[in-house]
């Protein structure tokens, strides 16, 4: 019987993103035991993994490493190799940082469902600079060190796997350009049962988003109060008391809100404008699940979700005016975008497609690495050595 070992960077009632789901759904399909640097969702009465055993890193007792794991990355690529997965015969990982870099051994297989490789390390680099206030001084040059060293780290960490699996052409690009490494491509499941399909909207369009900088909800807010158009803004972060100061009256800002007053504003809206670059971006499908066409950025996993002119608007540059224009041409083409159109787009994302799809690459690998295990089906000429 084959033995799995399913290793995630985290689980904490915070995250509960894209990369959660795919894990619970990967569990639906294969039993595995569970490996995370930290998990606090074992001990939740409200978490699908309540009473599970999940074995944890030294990180799990460090002080809160709950609330803030992220302030012990210099840690974390020390914490996932300490993970002994000998008695494993295939490692599934789910990783948007470190998770691929367990150690595996000869014999083992290591299948990677990757999010995106390590933001921090490539593309948000400056800006995790920035925002940490380590950019400058002594403490800079130490931080950029480190991130020189982590990068290192996380391109040799890629010769663990042996097969990739991108939420994304984008993602898959983003991982040859980092690893150069190849990437199948399946799209991460959506819980589209959460979403009511609803045909009337009303007279607002909605962004839905954290409140960070490389979001671009600044732009958003920048663009609507040119437009003078009826914007909800949902979400929390650094930049709420910012957006609050800038938005005009036509631009509520609400902050963060439950799940529920999430999904009536989704259903309601007339849009869902979105002007951030994302490796996959779930809202986007979730807001579509509700008959709700999107305006978004031209790049990233958006180009992949929505259909232009069909199921929303793609605008090519993230400025206010590019937002604005695309608002304006959303608006000339409405008669032509559809709440249909849109909610049979989102079902192309269903859970079930995502795990008969996944099940089926596993498979796929496993027969594959049974047929390359023999030494003679990689050394050719090996009887003769």
């Amino acid at each position: 019987m084959t033995r799995y070992a399913l290793v995630h960077e985290w689980l904490t009632p915070y995250a509960t993103g894209g990369s959660e789901l795919v894990v619970r759904e990967m569990l639906q399909d294969i039993e595995a035991d569970l490996f995370a640097l930290i998990d606090f969702e074992s001990s939740n009465p409200d978490s699908y993994l309540y009473g599970r055993a999940i074995a944890t890193s030294f990180l799990q007792k460090f002080p809160r490493a709950k609330y803030g794991l992220q302030n012990y990355l210099p840690l974390m690529p020390l914490a996932i190799e300490q993970f002994n997965l000998e008695a494993y015969d295939v490692i599934l990982s789910s990783s948007h940082a470190v998770a691929k870099g367990v150690l595996a051994r000869p014999h083992q297989l290591h299948i990677c469902y990757c999010h995106t490789p390590m933001r921090y390390a490539w593309d948000l680099t400056f800006d995790y600079l920035d925002n940490s206030g380590l950019g400058k001084g002594i403490k800079g040059i130490l931080a950029r060190y480190f991130l020189h060293r982590l990068r290192q780290w996380d391109v040799i960490s890629a010769n663990q796997v042996d097969y990739f699996i991108a939420n994304s052409h984008w993602t898959a690009q983003r991982i040859w350009r980092c690893y150069r490494r190849r990437a199948a491509v399946i799209y991460p499941p959506v819980n589209l049962e959460r979403f009511a399909y609803r045909e009337e909207k009303d007279d607002f369009y909605v962004t839905v988003s954290r409140l960070v900088p490389y979001k671009k909800v600044a732009l958003i807010v920048e663009a609507f109060n040119q437009l003078g158009k009826n914007l909800v803004v949902i979400g929390g972060g650094p930049e709420l008391e910012k957006l609050q100061k800038m938005a005009k009256p036509n631009v509520q800002i609400l902050g963060r809100q439950p799940d529920e007053v999430v999904e009536d504003y989704l259903a309601r809206a007339k849009a869902y404008v979105y002007a951030g670059c994302e490796d996959f971006g779930i809202v986007l499908v979730e807001a579509q699940a509700c008959g709700t066409p999107v305006i978004a950025f031209n790049r990233g996993g958006a180009a992949e979700i929505v259909a232009d002119g069909k199921t929303g608007i793609l605008f090519p540059q993230q400025s206010a005016q590019a937002i604005a224009n695309g608002v304006e041409r959303f608006e000339a083409q409405a008669q032509d975008i559809q709440p249909e159109a849109c909610f049979v787009r989102a079902q192309q994302f269903a859970a079930n497609i995502f795990r008969q799809s996944y099940v089926e690459f596993v498979d796929n690998c496993q027969e594959k690495w049974r047929k390359w295990r023999s030494p003679r089906s990689i050394f050719p000429g090996f009887d003769q050595w």
